[in-house]
């Protein structure tokens, strides 16, 4: 069993480690590392050329996790992900080919350019982290952690999620153009180095990165904490301008996502600012807005934050009185 505090400066030292690949966007892979401790999936959407392949491929290197990537197009058949049988002439028999699927951590990129049968096939690995191919049930390794990405600006020849798979996604993130001076410095950290590809190395291994999970059922969520969560989450249900609100689910990823964040600021226990700097991106995916809205350009993640102003946060109670709680 690890402790908090190893817990605490390995994840910090894996952040380190990702940012000298990646400048500049410290609040984004702290939320892809946060659904990384919390066995969750991740959806990036965003511009081309924003460094969303860097990042899943950083954050395998540095966590030392199976890598794989599918591109998605329209004429990416199911077994193309999941594998398939192959009649082996030699011993006359049919075995399985496995597909890329099996793997740690599988980049979907551009995962909404190919039909729903395809995209289906992903449904069953991230949420039962399994794959049943001709009726052959198969368990995937794990961790298994699927980073999915989607262009924002192209809708021709493309097939949006549906809102059962949105809602498989732990968080979704936007990564954003660097700053003038993050971007000089992506210049010269090339130059530097005098190759494309950015030599990482690997900070936690898998046994570790299992460890580091487990760990964060041992941070404390009060009470008032849940009905915090469970408020808000009713809040996105109530809102006139959401047509469909979070469902529970949406409840259980704050809950994961605010341990993992206490986690790394160094806490066992969870406060209210821990909620608050997740519920964007654990929530906003889970809404359908109303048609009216899309004309006013009002967005969910916009939605959300009208729903954090208007909860009334619990009060922060003092670390030794939620230890107490905690072991009473």
């Amino acid at each position: 069993m690890i402790a908090l505090e190893e817990l605490h400066r390995s994840a910090n030292r894996l952040l380190d480690e990702v940012e000298k690949a990646v400048v500049g966007k410290r609040a984004a892979l702290e939320l892809v590392l946060l659904a990384v401790l919390a066995d969750g999936h991740v959806l990036i959407e965003d511009f081309p050329g924003l460094a969303k392949t860097l990042i899943a491929r950083s954050f395998a290197s540095c966590c030392g996790m199976g890598f794989a990537r599918i591109q998605f197009t329209p004429d990416l058949m199911p077994s193309d992900i999941t594998g398939s049988s192959i009649f082996n002439q030699r011993t006359g028999d049919f075995e399985m080919r496995e597909g890329p699927i099996f793997t740690n951590l599988l980049l979907a990129d551009e995962i909404n350019r190919s039909p729903a049968k395809t995209q289906a096939a992903l449904l069953e690995g991230m949420q039962e982290r399994q794959v049943t191919v001709e009726g052959v049930t198969r368990p995937l390794p794990r961790p298994f952690l699927v980073l999915a990405t989607q262009n924002p600006i192209e809708y021709e020849g493309t097939y949006p999620l549906p809102e059962a798979q949105l809602d498989r996604f732990l968080i979704r993130i936007g990564v954003g153009y660097p700053s003038r001076d993050e971007e000089r410095q992506l210049l010269e950290r090339r130059q530097l180095r005098g190759s494309d590809e950015p030599e990482l190395s690997e900070v936690v291994d898998l046994p570790l990165l299992l460890r580091m999970q487990a760990a964060l059922e041992r941070i404390h969520v009060d009470p008032d904490i849940e009905y915090y969560i469970v408020d808000l989450v009713e809040a996105t249900r109530r809102h006139p301008g959401v047509q469909v609100g979070a469902s529970p689910r949406g409840s259980l990823a704050l809950l994961k996502l605010s341990r993992a964040r206490a986690a790394l600021a160094g806490r066992d226990f969870v406060v209210p600012e821990d909620v608050k700097s997740v519920a964007v991106a654990a929530l906003s995916h889970r809404l359908l807005l109303r048609p009216e809205l899309w004309v006013q350009r009002i967005n969910a993640e916009d939605l959300v934050r009208e729903c954090l102003a208007t909860v009334p946060t619990p009060p922060t109670r003092s670390s030794a009185g939620i230890e107490e709680a905690a072991h009473s």
